[in-house]
C-alpha cells in the first residue's frame, strides 16, 4: 500500500507492525493504491477543482492489532454444569473464566489447562450474573435469590455475601481500577428498581438509590467517576459514587435494556493487555489503567450509548448534559444488547427476533 509505506517512510519506521486507515476529509481509505485512492477522493467526494498543485488533508489513525479468525474447531468442552449455563466471564487477566447456571452453582475455571478449578454451590437459586473486579483478584455472583456473593480468585473462597435487595439480581459493574486500586467496590441493579453500592472488603452496604419505578437493567460504572443505571420505566439515571442523583437522561420510549461507554475496553481489562506485563504494586496496576482509559478516552468525556425495546439506540453525553447527541433509528425489533469495539469507535449489537 503505496500510502502506508509512505507514511511509514516520514515517520523512520517507528509504526512498522501496525496497519492504519487513511481519511480523506469524506473518505476512509484502507486497501486500495496512493493513486487509485486519490482518484477515487476526486471522483466520489465532489473535488471538482483538483490540480496537480491542490493539496488534500490525509488523517491516519492505527487500527486494532486483534485479528478475528474463523472457528474451524473447538478448542475444549468444558464439562460440569448440571442445568442450563445462564452467565459466563473471563477475567481481566485472562487465567481464568468464572461461570453460573441454573444448578445454583458458580464454577472457576483453568484457561491454561481447560480444566475446572472449584465449584460452589452458596445461592440458593439460579446464578445470573457473574461479574470480574477489574484487578482479577474478586468475583461477584448475582443471584435470583435477591443475594451476591463475593469471590476470593485467588483462594477460590467466598468471603461473604451481601444481602439488601428484594427481588433478583439483574446486574453488576465494579468501580474502575484507575479511580480505587483496591477494587473494594461494586454496584448492583435489581428486578426491585433499586441500585446499590456494597463494600466488598467489609461486606456491607456502602450506598443505595431508589429513583428508578421499575425494574433495573443495567448497571454501568464509568471510567470518570459516575454510575449509569437503566431500568424499565424508560429512563436513564446518572448517579456519583456516593449515591447521589446526577441526572436523568429520557428519550426512549420503551423499556432501556443496555448500555455501553465507548471506554468499556479499558475498564473491563484494567491494567492488563496481550502482553502479559507484570506488576509489582496496586500502584503500579492503577497508574497502567489510568493511562490505559485516558488514552481510549481521547480529550472529550465519555459516551454512552443505550438500546431499547423500541428498537432505537441513543448517543449520550451524559456527564455534560441531560440531551441526546444523537437518536440511531432502523432496526425492527428490540435491542438488548450493545458493545463498543475495543478502539471505541465503532458499536455492535443484538437484536430478539420473534
Amino acid at each position: 500500500n503505496c500510502l502506508t509505506l509512505t507514511f511509514r517512510a516520514l515517520c523512520r519506521n517507528r509504526f512498522v507492525a501496525k496497519p492504519f486507515f487513511f481519511f480523506s476529509s469524506r473518505r476512509r481509505h484502507t486497501r486500495c493504491s496512493g493513486v487509485s485512492w486519490a482518484r477515487r477522493c476526486v471522483q466520489e467526494t465532489g473535488f471538482k477543482d483538483l490540480t496537480t498543485e491542490s493539496v488534500i488533508m490525509i488523517t491516519y489513525h492505527p487500527q486494532s492489532l486483534f485479528r478475528v479468525r474463523p472457528i474451524t474447531r473447538i478448542s475444549s468442552s468444558l464439562e460440569g454444569h448440571t442445568e442450563s449455563i445462564l452467565t459466563a466471564s473471563f477475567s481481566p487477566d485472562g487465567n481464568s473464566l468464572a461461570s453460573g447456571a441454573g444448578d445454583c452453582t458458580v464454577r472457576f475455571w483453568d484457561i491454561g489447562t481447560e480444566t475446572p478449578i472449584n465449584s460452589f454451590k452458596s445461592h440458593t437459586n439460579w446464578v445470573l450474573i457473574v461479574s470480574w473486579s477489574p484487578n482479577s483478584k474478586y468475583l461477584a455472583s448475582g443471584s435470583m435469590d435477591n443475594t451476591i456473593r463475593i469471590w476470593d480468585a485467588t483462594t477460590f473462597k467466598e468471603l461473604g455475601c451481601l444481602k439488601g435487595h428484594t427481588k433478583w439480581i439483574t446486574s453488576l459493574s465494579w468501580e474502575p481500577l484507575h479511580m480505587n486500586e483496591e477494587c473494594s467496590l461494586v454496584a448492583s441493579g435489581s428486578k426491585d428498581g433499586s441500585v446499590k453500592i456494597w463494600n466488598v472488603k467489609s461486606i456491607t452496604l456502602y450506598a443505595s438509590m431508589h429513583s428508578h419505578s421499575s425494574c433495573v437493567t443495567k448497571v454501568l460504572w464509568g471510567g470518570q467517576g459516575y454510575i449509569y443505571s437503566a431500568s424499565e420505566d424508560r429512563t436513564i439515571k446518572v448517579w456519583d459514587s456516593q449515591g447521589r442523583m446526577i441526572r436523568e437522561l429520557k428519550g426512549h420510549g420503551h423499556w432501556v435494556n443496555t448500555l455501553a461507554v465507548h471506554t468499556e475496553y479499558a475498564l473491563r481489562t484494567g491494567c492488563f493487555c496481550e502482553q502479559r506485563v507484570s506488576f509489582a504494586s496496586n500502584e503500579e496496576m492503577k497508574t497502567e489503567a489510568l493511562n490505559r482509559f485516558n488514552k481510549l478516552k481521547g480529550t472529550k468525556d465519555e459516551r454512552l450509548v443505550s438500546g431499547s425495546d423500541d428498537f432505537t439506540l441513543f448517543l449520550w453525553d451524559p456527564v455534560n448534559s441531560k440531551n441526546s447527541v444523537q437518536r440511531m433509528t432502523g432496526h425492527q425489533q428490540p435491542v438488548n444488547h450493545i458493545q463498543y469495539s475495543p478502539d471505541g469507535k465503532y458499536i455492535i449489537l443484538s437484536l430478539i427476533h420473534i
